[in-house]
């Protein structure tokens, strides 16, 4: 139970505090936490140190997504009861906790505890600090939250744009082989931890009366408000629309994490035998162009949709993909700029896949328990985390054994991405206003 400094009452903003503190104190936490998107730095040296294959390497990975969606959906009310300070410092302990347990598995070529402690322990963390300040910034923002997430989860994105040069570096100060890798995981857990902490001491949340002085446009209100009533979390998950939304949400996330789980050694392995290969440095810098627009898409598709509306804003992030899936799977190693093109639109569409859906749950469910029903939905995600690298994987694994190289290894995958991005766009169409059954009366809200 949060007791003391942590919790909620002991954390609600005094009188002229402003609202413009709380996207920083939440990207001190989503910085840290977007470390994973750069996890694909590690899996070269992870599968040389410790003799793994590719699908094994993405273990780590895999297990922190599914993790993240699970305690997301399991600690999400607790969150919301116990407040952001609370759900932050829990984030802390274990994400930079499972770093330290990671990095003593390498150094014992444990690969098992790199699995248990980057991806269970880490995992935990990723979904509770990922959650923790969403539904406060909708209590904050509830004029822009589309804005509002999108500053605050573009941090999620963009946190390997600061993590995969700073690791690539470690990796060559400190080596490649177990003792250089445990080294770098260290280092990550301690540095990760006292960032974390300045989001901790920041957060607040709005007293229970306040409101923001300025109010959204008529048109943009006309635009993105499908419902202005409250649906508890239990009530949600009973609705056509919240199953709706996890597929949208399932099948945008596969589509990206597939290429940005495996980005280093994809773009090397796509260009392996053109006149010009990609080095391993540029590969790094690859992970990180990936990781920018991860993390820009996030904020200015995400701000987009305030003024467009959510389900025109997914039918491009649906749409568009596909079609750039389709641009890669047949023009294949023919240009490097085509391909880089096409893989940072993708990730821009799958970063703010991310960050619009807070605001399209507000739309259809109001802010009573939208973190909770957030972290419902964000199962979604831990599907998606197993579903991606596995088809990617799996399939590169079972060509390159096959006797394939260069873009034939990843072809197949990328059109069953196609699908999966289609089925995505139908299932945003069918989304319709909840019915009023589902509808809490503002006494039941309080």
């Amino acid at each position: 139970m949060a007791a003391g400094l942590l919790t909620r009452d002991r954390i609600v903003a005094p009188p002229g505090w402003s609202r413009w503190l709380i996207p920083p104190a939440a990207l001190s936490v989503h910085l840290a936490i977007g470390q994973v998107y750069a996890y694909s730095v590690f899996k070269p040296p992870l599968e040389s140190a410790l003799g793994i294959t590719g699908t094994q390497s993405a273990l780590p990975f895999q297990l922190g997504i599914v993790m993240l969606g699970l305690s997301a959906a399991v600690f999400g009310t607790r969150v919301e009861r116990n407040g952001p300070r609370w759900a932050m410092l829990v984030s802390l302990i274990c994400f930079c906790g499972g770093f330290l347990v990671a990095a003593a598995g390498v150094a014992a070529g444990q690969f098992w505890l790199v699995v248990l402690g980057y991806g269970g322990l880490g995992g935990i963390g990723l979904g509770i600090g990922y959650i923790s300040p969403v539904s406060t910034l909708i209590k904050w923002f509830p004029d822009r939250p589309g804005m509002a997430t999108g500053i605050a989860i573009m941090g999620f994105g963009g946190g390997a744009l600061i993590a995969s040069p700073w690791s690539s570096q470690m990796l060559e100060t400190f080596g490649k082989d177990t003792a250089g890798i445990a080294q770098t995981f260290a280092v990550h857990g301690v540095v990760y931890a006292a960032f974390m902490t300045l989001g901790v001491l920041l957060v607040r949340v709005p007293p229970d009366d306040w409101a923001p002085a300025s109010a959204p446009p008529r048109a943009a209100h006309r635009r993105t408000m499908i419902t202005t009533a409250d649906v508890s979390a239990n009530d949600a998950i009973r609705t056509p629309q919240f199953w709706l939304l996890w597929v949208v949400l399932c099948f945008n996330v596969t589509a990206g994490i597939g290429i940005l789980e495996k980005a280093s050694p994809m773009i090397q392995d796509f260009f392996r035998d053109t006149p010009a290969p990609i080095t391993a440095a540029a590969a790094a810098g690859f992970v990180a162009l990936l990781s920018l627009s991860n993390m820009i898409g996030r904020f200015v598709w995400s701000s987009t949709s305030d003024i467009v509306g959510r389900k025109t804003i997914y039918r491009l992030y649906l749409g568009a993909g596909a079609l750039l899936y389709l641009v890669i799977a047949l023009t294949t190693n023919g240009s490097k700029l085509l391909f880089v093109v096409c893989t940072v639109l993708i990730l821009s569409f799958y970063g703010a896949g991310f960050a619009t859906i807070p605001a399209y749950l507000k739309d259809l469910f109001g802010t009573y328990q939208v973190g909770a029903i957030h972290g419902r939905l964000l199962t979604a995600w831990s599907v998606a985390g197993v579903l991606g690298p596995l088809i990617v994987n799996r399939i590169a694994d079972n060509q390159e054994a096959a006797g394939e190289s260069g873009p034939d290894l990843y072809t197949t995958s990328f059109f069953i991405m196609i699908a999966l991005l289609a089925a995505g766009f139908v299932a945003n169409e069918l989304v319709r206003p909840v019915h009023t059954r589902h509808h809490r009366t503002l006494e039941e809200a309080r």
